[in-house]
């Protein structure tokens, strides 16, 4: 009889023992997901924002939280292959005008290059 009662004892400390244990793993998994969240909305907010933000997340969360997948969704865009490049304006280097694509195209092709010459 009282090696059954240690047994019983047993069993229900290990049953509270995995309760806790299952507690800690949905809390993390709660958490983790909670992170996620609040990386992929930093990530849509403009550069400046963004990068506000990002200079008080500590190094450790790039690791542990899926920033690659999540950069790539919220700043991937929805242009096709195919699809116009969509119309932009930028001031030029040495000049008071500013320089379109839609001006340009209507001009000539334009090719855009993104690179580094270094």
């Amino acid at each position: 009889m009282w090696c059954l009662y240690a047994t019983l004892a047993s069993v229900m400390r290990l049953s509270r023992v995995l309760r806790v244990v299952a507690a800690c793993v949905v809390c993390c998994v709660l958490l983790w997901g909670l992170a996620a969240a609040a990386l992929y909305a930093a990530m849509r907010q403009p550069p400046e924002t963004f990068g506000r933000i990002m200079s008080h997340v500590p190094a450790v969360a790039m690791i542990a939280l899926p920033f690659k997948p999540l950069w790539m969704s919220a700043r991937g865009g929805h242009l096709q292959v195919g699809d116009p490049a969509p119309d932009f304006a930028l001031p030029v280097l040495r000049g008071d005008r500013t320089v379109t694509l839609s001006n340009e195209y209507r001009h000539k092709p334009v090719v855009l290059v993104f690179g580094s010459y270094t």
